[in-house]
């Protein structure tokens, strides 16, 4: 792996925002008839187990409130794209098509997908050129919720608008509640002309940091409204598609019971007044939001530090406004038994894999590092098909990280190598600035080489990316895998 000239970059950059600039106009997309309701997309195979769409990526006029409409980077025209509804076991096809003025992927967060489908150039697929096409296909192995997004330039292209959610069911799995909400949570930088800033706003300075746009959506939507009746027991599934935002979300001191996180529900629910969601993770969540009947009730965010005091520089965000009904408040009432039996990984014969993340200076740039070097110098860590791994990674450097590895879930464990409860199946795990977080993973059949990278996109951009090379797969045929390159055909 290679990088490429700062210079090479910039222009790189340069060209993506101003071909951004030049696409042609189209129609405002509005929102969906509900605020809070995301759009589906169709499935176009009478077949039941089988889920076939079409996906197209391309710029789009969007309305994200009544007095600011921009032209984002989307899938199918909306920001966030298309809501894809399938059942374990189902055969998810995607039909992907790229209108887009640079190369594209699409990878599955959080899916355990074949690695062909994992959407990585350089490693299980070329980048979908302007103009071209590719099909994802492949089976949905587990319920929860998950999400889709670009592995070519990521930082530039989901902060743009490209990212969407997949919600995977269970019918065994199904909880009585009066609504099942999606509810996408995601930032956009724009600047005073309308216009989305330059990915490259803030230069060095702007990539340590990890760019937060201060337009904060909710569906694509800036503070939608949601009516209920107070008292209503309902599910709510976070996802956190911002490139580099944590939300710390509240509810004026209400109860969220928390029934799942990044790999569907977990052995048995949490309860707390405080949601912490880190940029790629998800949470799965009951609500029974309580209030005067035809009052209101407002979801915020409040400030996060996830580095050098990032939460001074942020104010309070109402992210959702909840307009209760003129009808009386249901009585309190119990919610839904959740559990879910996960067997726990031991760290007994476990490989130690340890990982140390640092900041350095190279060439008067700012660069991450896992053990010492970016990603494009890293050496891939070996893996076997059947072999448990315990990683200890350690961060030295003064802004957390989520840490997100592709193809597989894992089990948190304390300093003894024991899962803590509850249990639960994780894919992006947050490493606080100047802390150590562990995890068991266990894998499968499923050789080549995998992703592990800081879901802060910047950061991942900046070299805080590696592999895991498992087994003996063949050498790629689409050459290697390139961080920073002139056709965006990286991450």
């Amino acid at each position: 792996m290679t990088g490429t000239p700062a210079a090479v970059l910039a222009l790189t950059v340069t060209t993506l925002v101003a071909l951004l600039g030049a696409a042609a106009p189209v129609a405002a997309q509005g929102p969906p008839s509900s605020p809070l309701r995301l759009a589906e997309a169709h499935d176009v195979n009478p077949d039941p187990g089988i889920v076939e769409i079409e996906l197209t990526a391309r710029t789009a006029r969007v309305a994200v409130t009544p007095g600011l409409v921009i032209e984002a980077w989307t899938y199918d025209g909306g920001l966030p794209g298309p809501l894809i509804r399938a059942r374990v076991g189902n055969r998810l096809i995607v039909h992907f098509k790229n209108q887009l003025p640079q190369p594209t992927t699409v990878h599955w967060h959080g899916v355990r997908v074949p690695i062909a489908m994992d959407g990585v150039p350089g490693v299980s697929q070329a980048a979908v050129a302007p103009g071209g096409e590719f099909t994802y296909d492949f089976v949905v192995p587990d319920a929860g919720l998950f999400w889709y997004h670009p592995h070519v330039m990521s930082a530039a292209q989901v902060g743009f608008g490209l990212t969407g959610a997949l919600v995977v069911e269970d019918p065994a799995e199904e909880i009585p509640v009066a609504a099942d909400r999606v509810i996408v949570l995601s930032d956009i930088a724009v600047q005073e002309d309308g216009t989305l800033e330059p990915p490259d706003s803030g230069g060095d300075a702007g990539t340590v940091f990890g760019r937060e746009g201060q337009v904060v959506l909710v569906n694509g939507q800036v503070n939608p409204s949601l009516t209920m009746r107070a008292g209503s027991v309902e599910r709510w599934r976070f996802v956190n598609t911002a490139k580099s935002r944590y939300f710390q979300l509240v509810m004026d001191g209400q109860l969220f019971t928390i029934i799942g996180v990044d790999g569907g529900l977990m052995a048995s629910p949490a309860e707390g007044d405080t949601l912490v969601i880190a940029a790629g993770e998800r949470m799965d969540v009951l609500v029974a939001p309580t209030g005067s009947p035809g009052g209101q009730l407002v979801l915020r965010a409040l400030p996060f530090n996830r580095g050098y005091g990032s939460s001074e520089f942020r104010a309070v965000d109402d992210l959702l406004t909840i307009q209760f009904t003129p009808e009386p408040a249901l009585p309190r009432q119990p919610l839904a038994k959740t559990s879910r039996a996960i067997e726990p990984l031991s760290a007994d014969g476990a490989t130690r894999i340890d990982l140390e993340l640092t900041l350095v200076t190279v060439d008067g740039k700012s660069e991450f590092q896992v053990n010492g070097a970016p990603d494009w110098k890293a050496k891939p860590i070996p893996a076997t098909v059947g072999e448990t791994q315990l990683w200890t990674v350690t961060n030295k450097v003064q802004w957390s990280h989520p840490m997100h590895l592709h193809g597989f879930f894992f089990q948190v464990v304390d300093e003894a190598g024991r899962p803590i409860a509850p249990l639960a199946w994780k894919d992006t795990l947050d490493v606080p600035l100047n802390e150590t977080r562990r995890f068991l993973v266990k894998f499968d059949d499923r050789e080549g080489e995998w992703m592990y990278h800081c879901h802060i996109l910047d950061h991942a951009d900046a070299g805080l990316m590696g592999r895991v090379r498992l087994g003996n797969p063949p050498p790629s045929p689409f050459g290697s895998h390139q961080e920073h390159t002139p056709t965006g055909s990286g991450r």
